[in-house]
Formats: C-alpha cells, sequence, structure tokens
C-alpha cells in the first residue's frame, strides 16, 4: 500500500474506532468480542482500501463486514456452549435510567443475532431499511420482518422483567 493510502487508512481507523466499537458491541453483547469484529472488519478494510472506490462508503463496508462476522460467528457450534460474559460498565444516553437501559441491553442480547443486527442498525446506527438491508445481505421486506419480531421479542423480555421500560419502548 502507498504511504499516503496508509496514513489515509491510520486517520480513518483511528477517528472512526469509538464509533465502530460501540456498534459491534451492540452487535454481540461482547466488549471482547466487540474489539475482536471490529479488528477483523478493519483488517478486511486494510486489504481492500484500495478497491474501495468511494471514501463516503467506508462505514458501511467496516459495518456491513461487522454484521456479517457476528452472525457467522454466532452460528459456530462452539459459539452455542459457551456463556455470556458479565455486563461491562459503560455510559449510555441518559435517555432512560441506568436501571432501564441496562434492562434493555440484557434483552438485547437475548434476541437472535440476525433481529439484534436489524435493531441495532435501524435505531441505534439510525440506518433506513434499504441501508440495513444492503448491510446484512438481505431483502427490505426481511428488515421489515425482522425489525417486527425483533421488537416484538424485546418488548416481551422487557415486560417479563420489568413492565414500565416495556412502556417506554411502546412509545
Amino acid at each position: 500500500m502507498r504511504a499516503d493510502a496508509d496514513e489515509e487508512f491510520t486517520a480513518y481507523a483511528a477517528e472512526s474506532a469509538a464509533r465502530l466499537r460501540r456498534t459491534a458491541y451492540l452487535l454481540c453483547g461482547d466488549w471482547q468480542r466487540a474489539e475482536d469484529e471490529l479488528q477483523a472488519a478493519l483488517v478486511k478494510l486494510y486489504l481492500s482500501w484500495n478497491r474501495v472506490r468511494a471514501r463516503g462508503a467506508l462505514d458501511a463496508f467496516v459495518r456491513t463486514t461487522q454484521v456479517r462476522g457476528v452472525i457467522d460467528e454466532h452460528r459456530r457450534p462452539w459459539r452455542r456452549e459457551q456463556a455470556q460474559a458479565t455486563l461491562p460498565e459503560h455510559a449510555a444516553p441518559a435517555s432512560l435510567p441506568l436501571e432501564d437501559r441496562l434492562a434493555v441491553r440484557d434483552a438485547l442480547a437475548l434476541v437472535p443475532p440476525r433481529q439484534r443486527a436489524v435493531l441495532v442498525l435501524r435505531f441505534y446506527e439510525d440506518c433506513d431499511v434499504a441501508e440495513t438491508a444492503r448491510l446484512i445481505g438481505c431483502t427490505e421486506g426481511t428488515v421489515k420482518s425482522q425489525t417486527a419480531r425483533g421488537l416484538a421479542r424485546l418488548r416481551e423480555l422487557l415486560a417479563a422483567a420489568d413492565p414500565a421500560t416495556a412502556a417506554y419502548l411502546e412509545k
């Protein structure tokens, strides 16, 4: 890779790492795994740097790589045998009290991976249906149905834990 391209990649990675790490965490629910997913996505980006034509599409490339990596990793048989790690301490938006945010995060970890990926992309990353479909590699109809099912499952899990938190999501 040329020196200037190497510098461009380094600048992009430094600028975007925190944001992309949060997205990876929301996709998989484990900070260490999120670091691994981010690193794998950045390695793939580095190897494809000269082929990525639109520099504005870098985030989309990395998010797509992360989503596919998390879904593929979840499909591996050995993955099902490991227990989830304890929840890390990390600041979240102040829209809900801490207990409610933790309940939402816990419930999100129990939503199936594809539905979780759709929910994170649609509501955390603020992607529209078409962009989410492109990132995950499915149809827009699938995104809509996975969003509906994911929200229903999330509400069900939250209602079982705390009806007040579930009521907040109904808004």
